[in-house]
């Protein structure tokens, strides 16, 4: 376990639920991808279980969203029955079936290329059998699959389409430092003694540090200091070395040392909530703009992407009048002994879209400055 990583169990779990719900309703219902093979489709007779200004959502439309969700994410079918979870997938199902209808021909085509390709990638990715295994048991389609991942290519190149340099450069300004990578090594003497895991005094810690120091300074070689003497499992055994790591994943004390200090400097002890940490840096990129990599840049552009449709969906949905009249989760129904669309309720004002994260990159622990 990095002691480094200030990532906790319920923000792994919300990150991840937030992925959840961005991805999951990118795509509205599959009739609706092409005219042409909306007529050779059995009409949807189901009731609207959402409505809104222009438009509603019936109940075939929104179980399809939910068996989808089933398909690709089996890990989050228990999350599928919440109520909380199923209005925020339909909600957002309204905000991209509004965004990819705007969407103009070049990012149509686009999606139909690139969800062609995410449908053969997931095929090779499962294998032939278990991929039919699956259509099976969530009774859909390979086509209805297709133009899931379409939908969800045409709304991202859309969006991302719209971003001009100038607001690629900006962003990229605003967020220098997710692209500065480091090679550094450090010594970690921790608040807690892993060996009687009893919490050690600051001022014990911090002499110890200064030992260590000392000893570096007088020229002992600093990966065979770090393999005796770091309580860091996540580098110690690589004599306290991160390669090339992202300095924006650090927690801050860390990474402004990293940031700041002379390269190949022994640093003075830093403090940090695992402990204090005797830093070298080897080396330090801060990459310009006309330098970042195409990757890198598609990051961007996918965070200001992402940053609009949070905008459409904090700005727009409230004025559509959204009302819900949801079937409620098998399993819920099951244990309440009610049936299905019970009331309608309207939409708050306020709603929460997908997120998106940029990083230049993970460094070998997953360090992260996320926050406690």
């Amino acid at each position: 376990m990095s002691q480094l990583n200030k990532r906790k169990p319920w923000r792994i779990l919300s990150l991840g639920m937030a992925a959840l719900l961005a991805i999951s309703v990118l795509a509205a219902c599959t009739k609706q991808a092409d005219e042409s093979k909306v007529k050779d489709e059995p009409k949807d007779n189901s009731k609207a279980v959402v409505t809104y200004t222009g438009g509603t959502i019936t109940e075939n439309e929104f179980n399809q969203e939910i068996s989808m969700m089933k398909f690709l994410y089996p890990e989050y079918e228990a999350a599928l029955a919440s109520d909380q979870v199923r209005e925020q997938i339909a909600k957002q199902e309204v905000v991209y079936k509004l965004l990819a209808a705007k969407a103009d021909d070049k990012s149509k085509e686009q999606g139909a290329k690139q969800g062609n390709e995410q449908l053969e990638q997931y095929k090779k990715s499962v294998g032939e059998d278990k991929f039919k295994k699956f259509l099976s048991d969530q009774k859909l389609t390979e086509q209805g699959v297709k133009d899931y991942f379409t939908r969800i290519m045409t709304v991202i190149n859309s969006e991302t389409n719209k971003v001009t340099d100038d607001q690629l450069k900006q962003e990229f300004e605003k967020n220098k430092d997710q692209f500065t990578t480091a090679s550094v090594r450090h010594v970690l003497i921790n608040f807690t003694d892993p060996k009687t895991n009893k919490e050690r005094k600051k001022e014990d810690a911090l002499k110890l540090a200064k030992e260590v120091k000392a000893k570096l300074d007088g020229g002992a070689d600093f990966a065979t200091i770090a393999k005796k003497y770091s309580e860091d499992p996540g580098s110690a055994s690589n004599g306290g070395l991160y390669e090339n790591a992202s300095v924006a994943q650090w927690v801050p004390a860390f990474k402004k040392a990293a940031e700041t200090q002379p390269i190949n400097k022994i640093g003075d002890p830093v403090e940090t909530e695992y402990g204090y940490h005797i830093i070298k840096v080897e080396s330090r990129n801060e990459p310009t703009f006309d330098k970042l990599k195409d990757n890198e840049k598609a990051a961007l552009k996918n965070k200001l992407a992402g940053e609009s449709i949070q905008k459409f969906t904090e700005n727009d949905l409230a004025k559509l009048n959204l009302k819900f009249n949801l079937p409620k989760a098998p399993a819920a129904e099951e244990k309440s002994g009610t049936t299905p669309g019970a009331g309608s309720t309207t939409a708050p004002s306020g709603t929460t879209g997908g997120t998106s994260d940029t990083k230049a990159g993970t460094a070998k622990d997953g360090a992260t400055n996320e926050g406690k």
